[in-house]
């Protein structure tokens, strides 16, 4: 331990909607509490969010900016940092990237994800304009246009039929998935939602008067689209967790630690939300999960006090 190590109940690594929730429910408790935020949201690259009551349509950084106010009120600090390593002797000690060591009894990761898109040209600049993923976040937005999606597994028939609920218009782009692939239920489905399967490699996305246009194959046809699906390939940030011995599971979506319902890995005392607990965590949903996380907590601390604590 070296001089510049600060000491708190609880900390949250991640300053998403997961943490920020989690930090504001311990703030409120009267639990002192430290925030470290990279400042990497996943939905950065969207200029607004949806679905989430009340706040339908703010943009994320705002959002964002509202929360870290929020939990200032209550003597939550907030650090701009990252955390680069992680070690449990009794209690949790955090190493930050700026060279301070910062010591809780409870840790939380809220890292959340990183979106990893399709290695095709043009993709990436539109990604959260008119190259989305979620058609729950962004379908009302762009209703009744020209839609294509670009697939990346035979699953993505499945957000192919699911966009059609807000364009009849859909394209299916199979990309490097060959049409063998499909099932016949996928193709009997997209063929009853009206979906146009085209099958070879897609080039690049075409756009213009910074508005995407079309999708270009190998072969140079282009087809005209205004929006393309993808599904990004989810890595989680979940380094932290694994450094400190916690469980995790394999699934379709990536890996993600084993929790309980109130977020607790199978580590005493180290905690999970958002989007570093699972894949489909939308704002609201992650929000959700760290102000459980952090009732549960506090009730954790309150009762490990009591039960320590010398009998009158």
């Amino acid at each position: 331990m070296t001089e510049n190590t600060d000491h708190y109940e609880v900390v949250v690594v991640g300053g998403g909607a997961a943490g920020l929730s989690a930090a504001l429910v311990l703030g409120r408790a009267r639990r002192r509490t430290l925030v470290v935020d990279a400042g990497e949201p996943r939905n950065a690259p969207a200029a607004h969010m949806q679905g989430y009551l009340s706040r339908d349509g703010m943009s994320p950084a705002e959002f964002l900016a509202v929360g870290r106010e929020e939990i200032a009120r209550y003597g939550v600090e907030l650090f701009r940092d990252r955390a680069v390593d992680v070690r449990r002797d009794g209690d949790f000690t955090v190493v930050l990237a700026g060279g301070r060591d910062v010591r809780a009894r409870q840790l939380v990761v809220a890292t959340g994800l990183k979106d990893e898109l399709p290695p095709v040209a043009g993709l990436a600049e539109r990604f959260g304009r008119d190259v989305l993923h979620c058609p729950y976040c962004h379908g009302w937005e762009v209703r009744d246009r020209a839609f294509g999606v670009l697939a990346s597994t035979p699953l993505s028939v499945h957000q192919a039929l699911m966009v059609t609920q807000w364009s009849k218009d859909v394209t299916l782009f199979l990309h490097r998935v060959g049409e063998s692939e499909l099932a016949d239920d996928d193709l009997r489905r997209l063929a009853a939602a009206g979906v146009t399967v085209v099958p070879g490699e897609v080039a690049r996305v075409t756009a213009d008067e910074d508005r995407l246009t079309g999708v270009r194959l190998a072969d140079g046809t282009v087809y005209d689209r205004e929006v393309l699906f993808v599904a990004p390939r989810a890595v989680p940030r979940t380094d932290l967790l694994a450094r400190l011995g916690a469980e995790l599971r394999e699934t379709p979506f990536g890996t993600y630690p084993v929790i309980d319902e109130r977020g607790l890995t199978t580590v005493p005392g180290l905690w999970a939300a958002g989007n570093a607990s699972g894949f489909a965590e939308q704002v609201v949903n992650a929000a959700s999960r760290g102000y459980r996380a952090g009732a549960a907590i506090n009730g954790e601390l309150l009762f490990a006090d009591l039960d320590t604590s010398p009998r009158v």
